[in-house]
């Protein structure tokens, strides 16, 4: 932020005392005269300087974001798909000698089944249950419609669109149940999709 406002800054003082001047010194100044009646390199030097500064600031950003939806080596990948309305989870990186991998589906706990200390309308017949301190990624998908896999407490936010697999990278540090539901309106029955 502090990067960035500098060179916005740098550019508004510019722009500013250029402007400042010209107008200031209209009437009296035949060099400014000259550049208010035909000013194409005044015009072109204020519009190319905040546009290479734009750039300046644009690639590193772009880099950042570049680097950031990167998942190296992840120890452990966990594939979600959305379905209507529940989530199946699947962890591929466990595979045994029939080649089968583990994987579930989550239901939303009935009220009726609640126990004492269970949130209604977020609890689920089977968690996900994820390591501490380890690098996830998580693969999403859909099989029907558009849903959006979402747990706000790990600033997770992926749509979950059919025949595209989206992902997302994850590191716990602590210990504890995390809740999240599905944030894409995606039928009747959307408010019964916790993650």
């Amino acid at each position: 932020y502090d990067h960035m406002m500098f060179y916005l800054s740098l550019m508004l003082g510019l722009v500013s005392y250029m402007l400042f001047v010209i107008i200031k010194d209209f009437k009296n100044n035949k060099f400014a005269y000259k550049y208010m009646r035909h000013g194409q390199t005044l015009e072109m030097v204020w519009t190319m300087f905040p546009a290479m500064m734009l750039l300046l600031m644009a690639f590193p950003s772009f880099m950042l974001l570049y680097l950031c939806d990167e998942v190296l080596t992840p120890a452990m990948t966990i594939k979600v798909m959305g379905l209507q309305w529940y989530w199946k989870y699947e962890y591929s990186d466990f595979v045994s000698e029939t080649g089968e991998t583990i994987e579930y589906e989550s239901y939303i706990m009935p009220d009726d089944m609640l126990e004492e200390g269970q949130l209604r309308l977020l609890d689920t017949d089977t968690s996900i249950v994820v390591p501490v301190d380890t690098h996830m990624r998580f693969l999403v998908t859909a099989n029907d419609v558009m849903h959006c896999f979402t747990m706000p407490s790990l600033g997770m936010k992926l749509d979950a669109t059919p025949g595209r697999t989206n992902q997302v990278s994850a590191l716990i540090q602590r210990t504890g149940v995390y809740y999240g539901q599905c944030s894409e309106l995606c039928g009747v029955n959307h408010a019964l999709m916790p993650t």
